[in-house]
């Protein structure tokens, strides 16, 4: 892979997926679906952390401008999707960001699903007054 090549890496969470696209060159902008980060999470100050955070435990990756494209789910899912999509493409781009980015636990894919609504039941686990007679 040349180095004036854009590396690609999808990341999920939850129902969201996301894939990113790393240029070359850059001042470690992050855009997400056409528009900064910060105007795409509304300023929530946790959801843009969360996107932001491998790029700045890799000193390398401020090198390199992002553009994010995220689909399904919500502002949470998405977050952590373009986290988990940014992370894969950092160790695409030199294997040696893997040690750092794994043990801060970005690069595990969160299992954690929305559990499905039962039968005879208002919500997943919530059951309807039980009356003895």
């Amino acid at each position: 892979m040349g180095k004036s090549e854009a590396i690609w890496a999808t990341g999920r969470r939850k129902t969201s997926v996301a894939q990113v696209r790393i240029l070359p060159k850059g001042e470690g902008k992050v855009t997400v679906n056409k528009k900064p980060v910060e105007a795409y999470f509304h300023g929530l100050p946790h959801q843009i952390r969360d996107v932001v955070e491998p790029i700045q435990i890799i000193e390398a990756a401020k090198n390199h401008d992002y553009i994010v494209k995220v689909v399904g789910g919500g502002i949470s899912g998405q977050a952590g999707a373009a986290r988990h999509a940014i992370s894969r493409a950092l160790v695409k781009l030199d294997e040696k960001n893997k040690k750092a980015l794994k043990a801060a636990g970005f690069l595990t894919r969160d299992p954690r699903m929305v559990e499905r609504k039962k039968a005879g039941q208002p919500k997943a686990r919530k059951r309807f007054q039980f009356s003895k007679r």
